[in-house]
């Protein structure tokens, strides 16, 4: 009956170890991704200027400015991927994939990839409209033009009846609304004149 104690005790203890050394691990994915966060945070916070009226013609001038920040952030999912075991990936991901970036090995889930996509032109339509508001006539025409080229991929997919569908539908209204602006545009005789060439070729 000893034997038996001490094989019950020895099993659960291993599996007290098992359970430390997984809570240890999270704890360590738990600060990572909390400075991945927290580094996202400061660079959407940044990014949100290009929204304001002032800040229009400064765009890549401001997107410069981001671009060391997002290298130390693809540094930090470096050190993120070599904390987590060999083909324990989907045990943890939820942890990191709200702001995941491409790398190898440690990738984005293509729902989330997609989600991205759409959310980017929800920006870009934001920001469409705040550059016809600061005078710049020929940024919305492009951004119109890339949501309707965006548009075009995505019906190209089978997209069931969930979340993502539902995203999908928001991005066919913007591309309604941009097409409405680009009219606007067009008969008010505010089109920038080398748009007009390059559609007259």
């Amino acid at each position: 009956m000893a034997s038996v104690e001490a094989g019950i005790t020895s099993v659960f203890s291993d599996f007290q170890k098992y359970l430390t050394a997984d809570q240890e691990l999270r704890e360590q994915i738990r600060v990572c991704v909390r400075d991945i966060e927290q580094k996202s945070r400061e660079i959407h916070t940044q990014l949100q200027q290009v929204h304001q009226i002032q800040n229009i013609k400064n765009t890549p001038a401001l997107c410069a400015r981001m671009k060391p920040e997002f290298t130390t952030i693809a540094e930090d999912m470096k050190k993120l991927a070599a904390i987590i075991p060999p083909n324990q990936y989907y045990r943890f991901h939820d942890h990191w994939k709200t702001v995941m970036q491409k790398e190898e090995g440690f990738h984005m889930d293509l729902d989330d990839y997609l989600h991205g996509l759409l959310q980017l032109a929800s920006e870009l339509s934001r920001l469409a409209v705040n550059s016809v508001t600061a005078g710049d006539y020929g940024r919305p025409l492009r951004i119109a033009k890339f949501i309707a080229e965006l548009d075009a991929g995505f019906r190209l997919l089978n997209l069931k009846n969930d979340s993502l569908r539902k995203r999908f539908d928001v991005l066919k209204y913007d591309l309604r609304k941009w097409e409405e602006v680009v009219y606007d545009l067009t008969i008010r005789g505010l089109k920038p004149a080398e748009q007009m060439e390059q559609e007259s070729k």
